[in-house]
């Protein structure tokens, strides 16, 4: 199944808006002017123990590495590799987005949200960094747990 025919199962509303490629959060700040929603910086991490973590927060959020580590029970986290990121989400390196877990059927991504994100609609990429999707926190909540992954608020 993919990322919209699960949408359209879980009655998640969408309005995709396409624009020119970027790679990074700052690039994005650009075009999120003409979308109604927050940015979001979406990090995917690893430990020396091959867990993985994508943490999502606000684009203009310092994210500090010890302290998700230690919310995450971890230590030593790095950025994983892009054949990490290939391999288990199934993206390109300026792509990440929660939206990868579906290809994730090993389920070995947890999620770690950003509690600031609550009640907001968020800008995600749908797996390709041409495209954003505004998408409630509410159906995020609901997409990831369709995919039974794992979940915490930071």
């Amino acid at each position: 199944m993919n990322l919209y025919d699960i949408f359209e199962k879980l009655d998640i509303r969408y309005e995709q808006i396409e624009h020119p490629q970027v790679f990074t959060a700052e690039e994005a700040q650009g075009i999120k002017t003409k979308i109604d929603g927050v940015g979001c910086k979406n990090i995917f991490l690893t430990d020396k123990k091959e867990q993985y973590l994508l943490i999502i927060v606000k684009d203009d959020k310092k994210v500090k590495i010890k302290e998700i580590a230690q919310r995450a029970n971890t230590s030593h986290l790095s950025f994983a590799s892009e054949e990490k990121l290939k391999e288990i989400l199934g993206l390109e390196l300026g792509s990440v987005s929660p939206l990868g877990i579906i290809h994730d059927r090993n389920k070995k991504v947890k999620i770690l949200i950003d509690a600031e994100l609550q009640e907001k609609k968020m800008l995600f990429h749908p797996n390709r960094n041409t495209a954003t999707l505004p998408i409630r926190y509410e159906d995020l909540i609901r997409f990831i747990e369709y995919e039974e992954h794992k979940y915490i608020l930071i």
